[in-house]
């Protein structure tokens, strides 16, 4: 057998797998949609403060799309394994420091966050007691 006769097989599963990653990025950005909608219906209910609940969904939505950017980027690898010449391989890399990029500054501002709404947290807590 030949290595063209793989080629097939290959190729269909790597292009299945980069769907599914794209599907699983979109899912991710549902989810967090979802999150942030149960999340306000909590809000307008309890009537809490709004500066601390919208850093909370900032924080919340963020980690979903941060889970997001994983995958895209892990279906731009898999796209460019379906196709590995000079040209992919430069829109792979250029993706890759795109996306790295912007989940990196996304994971610095999910920490600030985090921070601030621990502070905001406390702060009420303290205020009650």
């Amino acid at each position: 057998m030949t290595s063209d006769s793989f080629s097939h097989p290959v190729e269909v599963s790597v292009y299945v797998l980069k769907l599914l990653c794209e599907m699983v990025s979109v899912g991710c950005v549902a989810a967090g949609l979802l999150a942030v909608g149960v999340t306000m219906v909590g809000v307008l209910r309890r009537r809490r403060q709004y500066v601390t609940v919208i850093q909370t969904i900032r924080l919340q939505f963020g980690l979903y799309l941060s889970l997001a950017l994983e995958f895209l980027l892990a279906a731009d690898i898999l796209a460019t394994i379906g196709k590995p010449d000079l040209m992919s391989l430069g829109e792979l890399a250029f993706l890759a420091v795109i996306r790295t990029f912007l989940n990196y500054f996304l994971q610095r501002e999910l920490e600030e966050e985090k921070k601030l709404v621990q502070e905001l947290q406390s702060g009420q807590q303290r205020a009650a007691d």
